[in-house]
């Protein structure tokens, strides 16, 4: 079958400079040489989302029926090129928009126009021609490479005050990941040291330059590091020891790490208990939470990826035809009993068929299932063959 597809520009041969540009400091994601993503809270809210998006069935359709056949189905559910299944690239493009507000795929298409593989592409340009249209330039070996707007998938978060660009979390909310970075890093500090606050050693005697070095290098060798922990110092020449720091309980180190596990869950609009922060956490708000979860935040990502897609990949002509759509009841699959319980209460409801369940299922159809209810209720079974009766014998 041929797919209706009509391109609407063609590739320049001049690749001629556009007119405005936009770019992203992507290194400026970075808080010095820590990396935001090292922070357990940020790793397992951009897991969360992006795992669970890349899980769900993303399927094609003409009305209400799937198009399995459509040559998109297969890159939006099987492999997304040859070297990338749909899982991977969908997690990848979900986390690096969760990161950065942006992240680039360059659409491989057929000698019919159909798209046959999408290749997540980095480092990217983005350019306003003079027709006021949008080209992406990117480093290929060397050499760079300028896609039109119809070769890119561009998938953003919350436009920015260019209106091209998505704006990054960690940028706009920097300070609140730089007070995580540090309270994390004060903790390593500390106990890198033996859990010892710092202090300082008093002498009655004024010390030498060199006596001073040495005293500080002797210290260092016998009571700094988690492996002297416990040792007892031993003073010599009057020396006295004055810690001149806060315990840890004093600054409440954990009370501030735990708040910023809140915040940075609140950033990404994540439920603390998803992210493994379970101090409030119950059996009846965790579900609760979970069905917020998946009804304010991942519902949003699935809309931008919905019409991300259905943007570039499909042509006008194809959009008055088909669309793209994610299958929430995937989530379900985990729990059997919550997944029984909404297939039946949808058949006997009237809006779910038997064999719509089945093949959510993934199960073979049943002849004749979904004629049951016109048969007392009885699902239809199969015959079964006559056997000998023992009289018989």
């Amino acid at each position: 079958m041929i797919w209706p597809f009509k391109r609407s520009e063609t590739r320049s041969t001049n690749q001629a400079p556009g007119g405005d540009s936009y770019w992203q400091d992507f290194a400026a994601l970075r808080t010095g040489n820590k990396n935001p993503e090292g922070l357990a809270a940020v790793w397992a809210c951009v897991s969360l989302i992006s795992e669970t998006l890349a899980s769900l069935p993303f399927a094609v359709y003409q009305g209400n029926d799937k198009v399995r056949s459509h040559p998109l189905h297969k890159v939006l559910n099987r492999m997304a090129n040859d070297g990338t299944t749909a899982f991977e690239f969908r997690e990848s493009m979900t986390a690096a928009v969760l990161l950065s507000g942006n992240a680039f795929a360059r659409i491989e298409r057929d000698h019919t126009g159909q798209v046959k593989a999408l290749h997540q592409i980095r480092d990217v340009s983005v350019l306003r021609l003079p027709s006021g249209k949008l080209a992406y330039e990117y480093s290929d070996n060397g050499r760079v490479v300028r896609l039109l707007q119809g070769e890119c998938l561009h998938l953003r978060g919350r436009l920015g005050n260019d209106g091209v660009l998505g704006m990054s979390p960690i940028q706009i909310a920097r300070s609140t990941f730089d007070l995580a970075l540090e309270e994390q890093q004060h903790g390593v500090s500390t106990f890198r040291n033996a859990g010892r606050l710092s202090g300082v050693l008093e002498s009655a005697a004024t010390l030498k330059p060199e006596q001073r070095d040495s005293l500080k290098q002797s210290w260092q060798a016998q009571y700094s590091g988690t492996g002297n922990a416990g040792r007892t110092a031993v003073l010599e020449a009057g020396l006295t020891f004055r810690p001149i720091s806060m315990s840890l309980q004093d600054a409440e180190w954990l009370a501030s790490r735990q708040f910023s596990v809140e915040e940075v869950a609140r950033i990404f609009r994540c439920p603390p208990t998803l992210i493994g922060d379970l101090r409030n956490g119950t059996y009846s708000n965790s579900s609760e939470m979970f069905r917020a979860f998946v009804v304010t935040t991942l519902r949003t990502w699935m809309t931008r990826w919905e019409q991300a897609i259905e943007a570039v990949c499909l042509s006008e002509a194809a959009r008055n035809t088909f669309y793209v759509e994610h299958s929430a009841e995937g989530l379900l699959r985990g729990d059997s009993t919550t997944r029984a319980a909404f297939y039946a209460s949808g058949i006997q409801a009237g809006w779910l068929k038997p064999s719509e369940a089945r093949e959510l299922e993934n199960l073979p159809p049943i002849d004749g299932l979904d004629d049951f209810t016109a048969n007392d209720g009885k699902a239809p079974t199969t015959p079964t063959p006559p056997y000998p009766s023992k009289e018989a014998e």
